[in-house]
């Protein structure tokens, strides 16, 4: 069985949003994963590093699974037709319309989020009702066809989830084996809720620059507490 799996590799993404789940989904039997872009000249990541698209906006096939990674390069993305028409385009004939992150933003852009539940990163969960769709704080949710992970770590599960839905449990369990994926972090600080009120402001105040930018883009105004700790649903 040949499964086809379609990542957006556009400049500025969040390379774990984009690596974490290409890993897991390059593991699987069968697999052909293609990093998707206007062109083939190489991106810079948003942490710099450099990545290579090797499959043309215009020339891609259909996929099984069409993943679109987050990061600050996404705010681009989010005025840009040509993308966002090709994303509804491939949507409508793939298995599995998935994201990463703040890919879910561009999920909903493409009007694919209305009615639907939705992770995002912690940061950007309030845009989502701006887009119809209904936010919750999961890792990973799926609703129907639709399948969106939280923030740049969560690509790893999440791709983890969408290899058991099309190849089975025991191919899903053999990858992350394989990968000793068994996260065990040393700091209990991964989500606003157990971090310390210091260490949510500081990492809002570095992410401050790309949400304002996207705050004007979609023309609101939406944070309204110094941290959602209480994971509002």
């Amino acid at each position: 069985m040949t499964l086809r799996f379609g990542l957006l590799c556009f400049p500025g993404v969040q390379q774990l949003d984009l690596t974490g789940p290409y890993e897991v989904f390059a593991s699987a039997t069968g697999a052909t994963v293609h990093l998707i872009w206007k062109d083939l000249q190489p991106v810079r990541s948003a942490t710099g590093l450099m990545l290579t698209p090797d499959t043309l906006l215009s020339e891609a096939p259909d996929f099984d699974v069409l993943c679109i990674p987050g990061g600050g390069g996404v705010n681009a993305l989010l005025t840009d037709e040509t993308v966002l028409a090709f994303i509804r385009d491939k949507a409508a004939k793939a298995r599995f319309v998935t994201s990463v992150c703040t890919g879910a933003l561009v999920l909903g852009k493409a009007g694919l989020l209305s009615g639907k539940r939705a992770a995002t990163h912690w940061n950007a969960m309030d845009f989502l009702p701006a887009f119809g769709a209904i936010p919750v704080w999961e890792r990973f949710v799926q609703d129907g066809s639709i399948i969106t992970a939280g923030g740049v770590t969560s690509g790893i599960d999440f791709g983890l989830a969408v290899v058991a839905e099309l190849l089975g449990r025991a191919e899903a369990e053999t990858i992350q084996l394989a990968l000793e994926y068994a996260p065990a972090p040393p700091f209990d600080a991964g989500q606003p809720e157990t971090a310390s009120e210091a260490v949510v402001r500081e990492a809002m105040s570095r992410m401050a620059g790309s949400r304002q930018e996207r705050e004007a883009l979609l023309g609101c105004l939406l944070y309204t507490s110094p941290s959602p700790r209480d994971k509002r649903q």
